[in-house]
């Protein structure tokens, strides 16, 4: 049980109850260097008197602009000591978004992390009227490190920081998070010490943590899943380690050999490309075996196991799934998966594999969580498992869940009209179409926006196709579109790691070239195959009619992706609006 009714309480309760000399674990110059709860209560403190030395009063509005390390930990401690707010922001977002959420939440002094999103800021720090103090975690040229509010706040005294922790209330607002969204301004969800705390108590049940599990973390902890998750292992006295980058999450995780991490379903379906490519290198009775297992795993079912099955998945298990826990370090008791809807069938294979991947449902608004398949309530594939704890959902008759809950948000910051039209007689309306199976596990359908109907008046439900069509070893990404067209179609990203090794099999000559591989018509046609081998899966009013082949993946960066992965939509459909209109000229 959480007794502490103040986020901040997190670090104080493990310091009293499960000490730990490597609370937080950083990998510097090749050696992991650890934290201890003292040492980072001590750190927090110092902080938070700089802030109050620098002038932060009690419910002004902090920027932290970072990605997932320790230092991002320390600042959202520090600010919520004395009674600030922490308004959080993904590194990658535009400078625009960066100009309207500064200005929008009246932001007047920011830690950043490193020199580029310090060049970022002072691009538009013309158009910042209220910022005036600017820090930075890194050693950057002509910014002010953040080791200047340490040294600025050292003859406050601690009296002043416990005299603002003790006017912070359990249903006071903690902090703002703005959504990423895929159209318009991002909006600014207030959530309270109760929202996350309520989030946090309730998932203990369904994350197999405790004192001393180590956990490796590397999803963006300004997303309030990851954010959630890091006050749960505050709880716990779990030992967070902190992966370097997305590129080195793979050695990470066998040099940490963590209990317990996060992905997103683009991540996991990125380890399995690379495991499957793995497969495809070997050769004989070991290809064989590795492709049986594969299969096996593919008919795998969390309740319905006949005892032959489970003798040969206790074989498959033995000769190649071990090395997929290896890579994986081994120890690994579940992967919770959020974000978005992770293919039913990577389910299968990682479960079978003994590698649970633990789905959930939530969003921003609801702290996250509202639900998630767990070991103690059963796991149902293709659900996003039963409620958690006090949370309440009901189906609309069109479809949509409503929740309600002490986890739903207290509305959008300075949007009043928006957040009515979400919250009605007590219910959160979350956007999201679903329904529940065996009366407790709920299912996600799709996003209610992003249902569409074609000229003829059908409905097309976009999220569950592609996921069904990125089962393809093929197709990396695709986006499913034809509202108020004739017939439903696609613009693809095919896995060109996988089909450049395919054309050269087949000998087709691209030198590595995407944009003259995706020209080629021999894998123009291998691509029309593969979509129409899917298509046997959809009504004929659902079958795509035609594709198009995109030689760049879609990505953050770029404008495409949203911070967590989803697919922006209107954006791909602005950019591309080209190609898309040549497929229905």
């Amino acid at each position: 049980m959480i007794a502490s009714k103040r986020l901040f309480d997190l670090p104080h309760h493990q310091l009293k109850n499960c000490p730990s000399d490597k609370m937080f674990v950083t990998k510097t110059d090749g050696k992991w260097i650890p934290v201890s709860t003292e040492g980072f209560i001590n750190e927090v403190i110092e902080t938070a008197k700089g802030l109050i030395a620098y002038g932060v009063q009690a419910g002004d509005n902090v920027g932290i602009v970072s990605k997932t390390r320790y230092e991002w930990n320390v600042m959202d401690m520090a600010i919520q000591h004395v009674g600030a707010i922490v308004v959080p922001f993904y590194p990658n977002i535009s400078e625009s978004d960066y100009e309207y959420i500064f200005n929008d939440a009246k932001i007047n002094l920011c830690v950043l992390e490193n020199e580029e999103l310090a060049t970022k800021i002072s691009n538009i720090r013309g158009k910042l009227p209220l910022l005036n103090e600017v820090f930075t975690m890194e050693e950057v040229a002509g910014q002010q490190n953040w080791s200047a509010l340490k040294s600025k706040g050292k003859d406050i005294d601690f009296e002043e920081i416990q005299k603002r922790m003790d006017a912070v209330k359990y249903e006071d607002l903690a902090t703002i998070i703005y959504t990423s969204g895929t159209t318009g301004n991002p909006k600014g969800v207030m959530l309270s010490h109760r929202n996350l705390l309520s989030n946090a108590q309730a998932c203990i049940e369904p994350i197999p943590a405790n004192a001393g599990s180590v956990v490796l973390s590397f999803l963006p902890v300004c997303h309030v899943y990851e954010r959630m998750l890091h006050y749960l292992y505050m709880h716990l006295g779990c030992s967070v380690h902190f992966a370097e980058s997305m590129e080195t999450i793979g050695d990470n995780i066998r040099e940490v050999k963590p209990d317990v991490f996060t992905a997103v379903p683009r991540l996991i379906e990125k380890v399995f490309d690379k495991i499957m490519a793995k497969g495809d290198d070997l050769t004989g009775i070991k290809r064989k075996l590795f492709f049986w297992a594969v299969s096996l795993a593919e008919q795998y079912d969390p309740v319905h196991r006949s005892a032959w099955y489970n003798f040969k998945l206790k074989i498959a298990r033995k000769l190649i799934f071990s090395k997929w826990q290896e890579a994986l370090g081994g120890n690994v008791k579940a992967i919770a998966s959020g974000s978005a809807a992770l293919q039913p069938r990577l389910a299968r294979i990682f479960f079978a594999a003994d590698i649970p991947i633990l789905e959930g449902y939530g969003l921003s608004e609801t702290s996250p969580v509202v639900s998630v398949n767990s070991f103690s309530k059963g796991v149902r594939i293709g659900t996003v498992g039963a409620l958690i704890e006090h949370v309440e959902v009901k189906i609309a008759e069109d479809g949509e869940i409503l929740v309600k809950g002490p986890n739903v948000m207290m509305g959008y910051y300075n949007l009043p009209e928006q957040t009515a039209e979400v919250m009605k007689d007590g219910w959160f309306h979350t956007g999201d179409i679903g329904e529940f199976q065996e009366e407790i596990y709920l299912k996600i359908t799709d996003r209610k926006k992003e249902i569409f109907k074609t000229s003829g008046g059908k409905y097309i439900v976009p999220q569950a196709m592609e996921n069904k069509f990125k089962e393809s070893r093929f197709i990396e990404q695709i986006m499913v579109i034809g509202e108020g067209e004739k017939f439903p179609s696609a613009i693809i990203v095919p896995t060109f790691s996988f089909l450049h090794d395919w054309a050269k099999r087949k000998g087709i000559e691209t030198n590595g070239n995407n944009e003259e591989l995706i020209q080629n018509p021999k894998v123009i046609a291998r691509m029309e195959e593969e979509v129409e081998h899917f298509n046997e899966n959809f009504g004929n009013w659902e079958k795509l009619k035609c594709t198009k082949l995109l030689s760049n993946e879609l990505s953050v960066d770029g404008g495409e992706l949203t911070p967590t992965l989803k697919l922006k939509r209107k954006k791909i459909m602005e950019k591309y609006a080209t190609v898309i209109s040549s497929i229905y000229q």
